[in-house]
């Protein structure tokens, strides 16, 4: 089997990588990009000689210095290496992210199973409340719901997984619908398995399908809408590292200071738009 690249020491083959993968390149550049970056924010204080000021400690002497050799992000007001809070922020984006995404497949998830297989008047109080959530435009109800549980990364997590799981929950319930008239589903009913044994043993792993193509198409928004969060002063807080609060700060100093707000900026761009081309490969694999 011919090897045609390495990337960090791995060896890629041609044939180890699907094939509707090696028909979309954009999909390879995207799942490439994303690897890069989980990589570089798990191994931040190898790829720094700066990690402490990566992680919020100042250094005044050189505050504000543009882009160089020592410097080749430039330096933030408190002197502080942006190359390497770019680094350390990826761990908070890319954290956020996926812990936004999992919140509302873990809320959204059980309640379109539940909702789909008992059907009735449970799955009409679920399905109404459903309505109801979808009915609020989703990052003001995070704003709203992050104002009142208090500014800082957790409770910027809850706020949007609070805001998304609807989705999820509409999802699930379609695929429930048909898998409960399904003869396996039958079957596991004759022998006496209880219901909510059914929904977790057979229901649930039977909708991963759809369920990782949505939360693929959504991280990309995830850190967004958290970066969004964090520029509005509801999300992560200092001296932690985030590409949001970054751009939130680098704003007074732009345009005098533009690499303030350029690089947490296209480190935004980039992820987001390296998760949504990634999940729309993914969908359309899963057409």
């Amino acid at each position: 089997m011919k090897v045609f690249t390495r990337w960090f020491g791995f060896r890629f083959a041609p044939d180890s990588i699907p094939a509707h993968l090696r028909r979309d390149p954009l999909a390879v550049v995207s799942s490439l990009i994303i690897m890069i970056m989980i990589l570089s924010a798990i191994f931040a204080p190898l790829l720094t000689s700066r990690a402490a000021e990566g992680l919020g400690e100042p250094n005044p002497s050189e505050k504000l210095a543009p882009p160089s050799a020592a410097h080749i992000f430039g330096a933030d007001h408190l002197g502080r290496d942006l190359y390497a809070r770019v680094l350390f922020g990826g761990r908070t984006a890319l954290g956020m992210g996926f812990l936004i995404v999992f919140g509302a497949v873990l809320i959204g998830a059980p309640l379109g199973a539940i909702a789909g297989y008992f059907g009735g008047w449970l799955d009409e109080v679920i399905m109404r409340v459903t309505d109801v959530a979808l009915a609020f435009p989703p990052l003001l109800l995070a704003i709203a719901i992050a104002s009142a549980l208090g500014p800082n990364l957790t409770n910027a997590a809850i706020a949007i997984a609070l805001t998304w799981w609807p989705w999820y929950t509409r999802i699930v319930r379609a695929q429930a619908l048909a898998l409960r008239e399904r003869p396996f589903i039958e079957a596991a009913h004759v022998i006496g398995v209880g219901n909510f044994t059914i929904i977790a043993r057979h229901i649930l792993p039977n909708v991963l399908s759809p369920v990782i193509v949505q939360a693929t198409l959504d991280l990309g928004s995830a850190i967004l809408t958290a970066a969004a969060l964090s520029f509005l002063g509801l999300g992560v807080q200092p001296p932690t590292p985030d590409w949001g609060q970054m751009v939130s700060t680098g704003r007074i100093y732009f345009p005098q200071r533009w690499w303030y707000v350029t690089f947490p900026g296209t480190a935004i761009f980039i992820a987001t738009m390296a998760f949504n081309l990634l999940g729309d490969s993914v969908q359309d694999a899963n057409k």
